[in-house]
């Protein structure tokens, strides 16, 4: 090190200051991205809080000159995934006084964007209120129509409800979407304008799938994405309890024949339906 300092005419101190400092810089960007991982939706001040309350000395530009060298910045919608086309028609909501006392009576449907490392991707998906099951869904890295056609028919092998409930994107709005589900006799219901709470049971489950699954695997690739949430979705229909369920998981409430269920269980994830196409469980690819 000494003659290497010599020949570059430095002195030591510097070379071994500026690699303490590195090195305190790793085991710093180590902390924010841990940070980052747990709340992908707090930007640099609020990293920056987190870590002066953790005891860290350090200032707001250190902290944003790191996550900009790690790459990293609140996530947040950027883009509306609920966009009307005022030339479709709208709908009236069904459900102010509706009373839901059984599976398939009301379905709700919705778009919610999905982090990733890098960029973000669309996630359609359709429950049931009853039995909060997941019974169709679908991926897209655009907001087209034709993503949740493809949701709609996977539900519709399921089985069909009475009313099928969403807000007034232009996907749910669309004269594809529209003639779809009252092809199959199922009564159209709409959110209000501003009115998040008329689809509140979609909601849950995007907070549920982000907070314990895409926001702790920040996954990297499409592919990746499809992949977890698919087991996430297996796990939230088949193995998760809900409180609201009396401890049960949506698919027991949902399936009504526990033998079924248990039979049902036991199986791959995906093969479930073709083994047991009367019942209306989730088969989604």
């Amino acid at each position: 090190m000494r003659q290497q300092c010599d020949l570059l005419g430095i002195h030591r101190s510097r070379v071994y200051y500026q690699h303490q400092e590195r090195v305190k810089d790793v085991l710093l960007m180590n902390e924010i991205y841990e940070l980052w991982i747990r709340h992908p939706y707090f930007g640099y001040r609020r990293i920056w809080a987190m870590l002066v309350r953790a005891g860290y000395v350090i200032n707001k530009k250190r902290v944003a000159r790191l996550m900009k060298e790690m790459n990293l910045q609140a996530i947040y919608p950027k883009p509306k995934t609920s966009i009307r086309n005022r030339e479709h028609r709208v709908f009236p909501y069904l459900l102010g006084d509706y009373v839901v006392s059984q599976a398939n009576q009301v379905w709700m449907v919705d778009l919610s964007y999905i982090p990733m490392r890098q960029g973000f991707i669309y996630l359609v998906a359709l429950i049931d209120v009853h039995s909060r099951y997941i019974v169709g869904w679908n991926i897209s890295i655009t907001l087209d129509t034709e993503s949740c056609l493809e949701a709609l028919e996977k539900a519709l092998k399921n089985g069909v409800s009475e009313i099928l409930n969403s807000d007034q994107g232009c996907q749910f709005t669309s004269n594809a979407w529209i003639q779809m589900v009252q092809a199959v006799g199922m009564k159209i219901s709409m959110d209000g304008k501003g009115r998040c709470l008329d689809n509140i049971f979609i909601e849950r489950f995007w907070r549920s799938l982000k907070q314990e699954d895409v926001y702790l695997k920040a996954y990297e690739t499409v592919t990746e994405a499809r992949r977890g949430i698919e087991a996430y979705i297996e796990f939230y229909n088949f193995r998760r309890p809900h409180q609201s369920l009396n401890y049960k998981t949506p698919a027991e409430v949902h399936l009504q024949d526990k033998k079924d269920f248990e039979d049902l269980l036991q199986l791959p994830f995906g093969v479930k339906n073709s083994q047991k196409s009367h019942n209306p469980v989730l088969c989604c690819y």
